[in-house]
């Protein structure tokens, strides 16, 4: 295998990421705090904050681009197809994988009402999100739309017996120094998918698809904010 040097960088995702030190041809390889592979921003710390921005950052832009289009007078159902389509494809390509913390849902959510909120109104008048959704005759589903993703995609991994699956389950041999840490434990993979019974509940529904789609489709209903007066 011949490699680049120059062009190859390295990062050690954890939670005290120090610099990992490899050498290829006496030259040390440069350590980063993150990359891009396969269109996704990788970071040390193993947040995908970054990833999140920079797609919302990409949709945005795109958005713009066809503005006049997004809120011309064509039918409102079809100019709401028309952005899930085109501008909510980017910023979830590769959400199957994300880990969402609190702000990331946050990000998420806003980015969906500046759509709905760019479509019907304009950017100087003040009007409340709740408006916004009646306006529109919607709700908010980004999370819904990527938690269904993410259940296809662990579906998937669960009935096959494959190198992902055994990442998921620990089962990779290594060495790890495990020590108490002060906090919340760090939000898992799986974590927004599990029932009180566990992984191994999460596993036994995977094999049958049908029980699967059942949970996962009707399982998540869109996000309803309600207020509290």
């Amino acid at each position: 295998m011949e490699m680049n040097v120059e062009k190859t960088k390295v990062t050690r995702i954890s939670r005290q990421p120090f610099p990992v030190t490899i050498m290829i041809d006496q030259k040390q390889l440069e350590n980063v705090e993150c990359f891009k592979y396969l269109g996704n921003i990788l970071t040390n710390v193993g947040s995908c904050m970054c990833e999140i921005k920079s797609r919302i950052a990409m949709a945005k832009a795109a958005f713009n681009k066809k503005k006049t289009l997004f809120t011309s007078r064509l039918n409102l159902n079809l100019r709401m197809k028309l952005v899930k389509c085109y501008i909510w494809s980017m910023v979830l390509y590769g959400a199957e994988i994300w880990t969402l913390q609190a702000a990331d849902q946050k990000y998420l959510e806003s980015f969906e009402m500046w759509c709905w909120g760019r479509m019907e109104i304009s950017w100087t008048d003040h009007v409340r999100n709740e408006d916004v959704l009646l306006r529109v005759n919607e709700q908010r589903n980004i999370l819904h739309e990527i938690r269904k993703r993410k259940a296809n995609w662990i579906g998937r991994i669960l009935r096959r017996n494959c190198l992902l699956k055994q990442v998921i389950e620990g089962k990779i041999r290594g060495e790890m120094e495990v020590t108490r840490r002060r906090g919340r434990r760090r939000k898992k993979l799986l974590d927004d998918l599990k029932s009180r019974r566990g992984y191994s509940h999460l596993k036994e529904e995977a094999l049958e698809r049908t029980v699967w789609r059942n949970r996962f489709e009707g399982g998540f209903g869109p996000v309803v904010r309600q207020n509290t007066e």
